[in-house]
């Protein structure tokens, strides 16, 4: 399946002054896949280490940081692969597992000679620590500044549209309705609001949308769902801190009784009656770094920039592909979907779809309450402007929108836009589009 990291490879590898990748994200998006698909394109050889799988492979990093020293201790381990200087490729996959890997970057970068692919879970890169850490792994450093580090998501809509056979032009007629603002022909407008419906369910993990293209078995597709899961529970028990172990599943579980909230502010009482921030709000940077979730946060005011205006513990919480929140609801919610009745949950799976696609595009989520009733799903930087998001399911009052709207002496808002069950359309300063099109919502 096609994957747009493919083309940062392409452009990493093209420039003359390269140094090592770091491809750091959740797990079982596609990271190893794509490194090697790449590797093998592109190099004579590849030398290919897992140091989850193949831990004594640790030792090839020990004593000296060398490149000769390395490359021959990995060898030796490995005689049947050849290393063949400007030639060859070198994989270093669970990089987070072996931080003496990490810290030999530099020497690699300085080296010139092999160019070094590696794969890192989120949480890894940002400061975990494997389980056995040995003294020297406690003194390798960072090799700040001798690698470049790019963050993978699972497959965005775009993606799951190539895997299900949608090519440029299909794709292109979309892309020019959405840059005239002109309605959709009928037939188009059926087939990608059909895929939308099929993306909510199937979601991005590789295994997932694999499954469902080959098999369009939707029983299936959720029993790989769940099984990632359980991994991400399992992952949470294994590595996060001892004092978050008790807690972090249980942040993790409330996720969908959060969403099912008229006001989805995340509160900790939901999680457990008497529960305080200070003992979960750590749960929630865990599982943000480690890329399993999204946190939205709410801000002051509705001004540029973003990043400066947020109010400190006031968000939401969405989890970061739309395929495993659905797969965490109750039995019979895929037909649900794929039926377009939604129910009591419409305004939660829309809502996690939209900061599905926003975050996958490397954005940061905004929202934006105020105490009275007015609340903005999502706020973004679009054309340069502070922008209102709303995200209607079927369909909905925009109330907060135009009082925002209409007050513009107050918000210093000027423009927003409104996805649904819709077609394309344009009232004054609100722009209507179909759910289908966030991707495209590109332009800062």
């Amino acid at each position: 399946m096609k994957r747009k990291i493919e083309q940062t490879l392409e452009q990493w590898k093209a420039d003359a002054r390269r140094k090592p990748i770091v491809l750091k994200g959740c797990r079982q998006c596609g990271k190893t896949y794509s490194v090697m698909d790449f590797a093998r394109k592109h190099y004579r050889t590849v030398f290919y280490v897992n140091f989850m799988d193949e831990p004594d492979m640790k030792r090839a990093f020990s004593g000296s940081m060398s490149v000769d020293q390395i490359t021959m201790r990995l060898t030796a381990a490995k005689p049947s692969v050849s290393l063949i200087p400007h030639e060859s490729c070198i994989v270093l996959d669970e990089l987070q597992e072996c931080p003496r890997a990490r810290m030999a970057l530099k020497s690699f970068a300085m080296d010139g000679r092999y160019d070094v692919l590696c794969t890192g879970s989120l949480l890894g890169i940002q400061g975990y620590r494997p389980q056995n850490e040995t003294d020297e792994d406690i003194k390798a450093d960072i090799p700040v500044g001798y690698e470049d580090i790019v963050t993978m998501y699972p497959m965005d809509f775009e993606e799951f549209l190539w895997a299900n056979g949608q090519n440029e032009t299909s794709i292109g007629l979309i892309e020019e309705s959405f840059r005239k603002e002109g309605m959709v022909e009928d037939f188009w407008h059926q087939l990608f609001r059909s895929l939308l419906l099929q993306y909510i369910v199937v979601g991005g993990m590789p295994e997932a949308v694999q499954t469902f293209v080959s098999q369009h078995d939707m029983g299936q597709v959720l029993r790989v769902q769940r099984r990632i899961v359980q991994d991400y529970r399992a992952d949470m028990l294994k590595y996060a801190p001892q004092e978050l172990k008790p807690l972090i599943t249980e942040s993790f579980d409330s996720i969908p009784i959060q969403l099912s909230r008229e006001n989805k502010k995340f509160m900790y009482s939901t999680i457990r009656t008497g529960a305080r921030s200070k003992n979960y709000r750590p749960t929630i940077q865990w599982m943000e770094d480690a890329g399993i979730i999204q946190r939205c946060r709410n801000l002051q005011i509705t001004e540029l920039p973003l990043d400066g205006n947020t109010i400190d513990d006031c968000y939401k919480v969405y989890m970061a592909d739309t395929g495993l929140f659905v797969s965490m609801l109750e039995d019979g919610t895929q037909a649900d979907i794929l039926s377009g009745n939604l129910l009591g949950y419409k305004g939660a799976i829309y809502e996690n779809l939209l900061a599905d696609i926003l975050g996958k595009m490397g954005r940061k989520l905004y929202y934006f309450h105020k105490d009275g009733g007015l609340e903005i799903d999502f706020i973004l930087r679009y054309k340069g402007k502070c922008t209102l998001l709303e995200c209607k399911a079927k369909s909905g009052h925009t109330k907060s929108t135009r009082t925002v709207l209409n007050n513009p002496e107050h918000y210093n808002i000027h423009q927003a836009l409104k996805l649904g069950d819709y077609n394309v359309g344009r009232d004054g300063k609100l722009l209507t589009l179909p759910l289908y099109m966030a991707f495209l919502l590109k332009d800062l």
